[in-house]
């Protein structure tokens, strides 16, 4: 198990989109965006520590950030890596009423 400080880092943001609203209501996922570095077993210890909630499996993915062109040039937006975190039966995550 990673040490305390580590999982600490782990979870970066909640995603909160349309998509990770489906997700939450039909299969009781939630999706966070977390460290490139991250495990799956870090991203489940850390979701259980700081929600004490259940964790049943993590899906993990890699989004390669894409090139975008303005009119100063042509910038790249930073890769990113998002977990997909399913939660046992008969618990949720609410981020509004939790205050994350």
């Amino acid at each position: 198990m990673s040490d305390p400080q580590r999982l600490m880092q782990v979870l970066l943001a909640p995603i909160i989109s349309e998509k990770a609203t489906m997700l939450a209501e039909k299969a009781n996922q939630v999706a966070f965006r977390v460290r490139r570095d991250a495990t799956k077993d870090e991203i489940k210890a850390a979701v259980e520590a700081f929600f004490k909630v259940q964790v049943t499996d993590v899906k993990v993915l890699n989004q390669a950030g894409k090139v975008k062109r303005t009119a100063r040039g042509v910038g790249r937006r930073n890769n990113v890596k998002k977990a997909y975190v399913s939660l046992a039966e008969g618990q949720e995550l609410n981020f509004a009423q939790e205050g994350v």
